[in-house]
């Protein structure tokens, strides 16, 4: 009898889940009238997919950013050419450099700068080394910092990959 309560209430989370995975994203959006009454609008967000260097991501199998509504999510930058050939091997700082410039013109494309940014995280195959030059980014966030995490790991997907900077963005109205 357990084992069947237990599967009964699996299958209704995983229904619930699956259902509203298909919901349309909505959002509200809220207008003042002249008699200070507040009326909701619903507004249907559809995604806007961005490819940075189309040929490289199709053949990688991704997309470099998603804006949906005020939100943009930017899938890691790495320091590589147009036909995604890795450059500044063996110099994290200049593999560094070369991300932020690639993040930037994805920011521009969306009208942002890297003041939107709230959330950065950094993937490095040498921590020791990121720290060392990791006042770079004094140049990058003039304002203020973003949140965000910085991960040492083993490896990023090319072995001449050093660094790997992803971002999350907030464009204001």
């Amino acid at each position: 009898m357990k084992s069947i309560i237990t599967k009964t209430c699996m299958l209704l989370v995983l229904t619930m889940a699956i259902t509203s995975c298909n919901q349309p994203e909505k959002k509200i959006t809220e207008t003042k009238s002249e008699d200070a009454v507040t009326e909701a609008e619903v507004v249907s967000e559809t995604p806007e997919y961005y490819m940075l260097r189309p040929e490289v991501e199709k053949a990688y199998g991704y997309t470099h950013a998603v804006k949906i509504g005020n939100s943009i999510k930017i899938s890691g930058a790495v320091s590589m050419d147009n036909e995604g050939n890795p450059t500044a091997v063996g110099n994290l700082e200049q593999q560094m450099k070369n991300c932020y410039a690639d993040l930037e013109k994805i920011l521009a494309h969306y009208g942002c700068t890297f003041d939107d940014v709230v959330k950065e995280d950094v993937f490095t195959t040498d921590m020791a080394k990121f720290l060392e030059v990791a006042g770079y980014r004094t140049d990058i966030y003039k304002n203020q910092f973003p949140t965000g995490t910085w991960l040492g790991v083993k490896e990023l997907a090319i072995p001449e990959f050093m660094i790997e900077i992803e971002l999350e963005v907030h464009k204001s109205n």
